[in-house]
């Protein structure tokens, strides 16, 4: 067996992938990320960047991009649960303001690869999460865009819970119509 498996989601570019956990008694261990792995799957990417966030359950991050700096990311829980969203916003792509979402967890163990071209966002469904991701260009904070995470012309069906919880930042966020995009 390798040790990654690589499946290409319903939006071309977009990978789920498994890592292989080996575990015992004592534990586990797995890697995360094999530059020669990745390369011979196809996905040719250099992260510069790695980020770490930690939530509370009902938290939605997103859904984020970066404009003239957009960013390829490699996500994975670390602890608890979250419903991990990608929006494709390429120019001419014939799935532009199509989703792919996708539960990654500490239990599961699996990662998503986000091209750029994508806004991003997650929902926490565990009592706490950490979520880590790799990056392949610097985060430019003057460069950030995003959409609303209930956009109606992109229906997002996220899971169903209690309280939704947004930053005043991702409250202003407009609708994809209204951001106009143009990756």
């Amino acid at each position: 067996m390798g040790k990654f498996i690589f499946t290409e989601t319903k939006i071309k570019d977009v990978f789920l992938i498994e890592p292989a956990v080996y575990g015992d008694s004592r534990g586990y261990f797995m890697e995360t990320y094999n530059k020669s792995d990745f390369r011979r799957a196809g996905l040719n990417y250099v992260f510069v960047q790695d980020n770490q966030s930690s939530s509370i359950k009902g938290v939605l991050r997103g859904l984020h991009f970066q404009r003239k700096h957009p960013q390829t990311k490699l996500v994975r829980v670390i602890k608890g649960k979250v419903f991990d969203v990608a929006v494709d916003l390429r120019k001419g792509s014939i799935t532009y303001g199509q989703w792919v979402g996708e539960i990654l967890s500490e239990e599961n163990k699996k990662q998503l690869l986000i091209p750029r071209g994508f806004a991003h966002g997650f929902l926490v469904l565990s009592d706490y999460a950490e979520f880590v991701y790799k990056c392949d260009d610097f985060y430019h904070p003057e460069d950030e865009g995003g959409i609303i995470y209930n956009d109606p012309s992109i229906s997002i069906k996220w899971p169903d819970i209690e309280e939704v919880i947004l930053s005043e930042k991702d409250k202003m966020n407009p609708t994809l119509d209204e951001e106009k995009m143009m990756f």
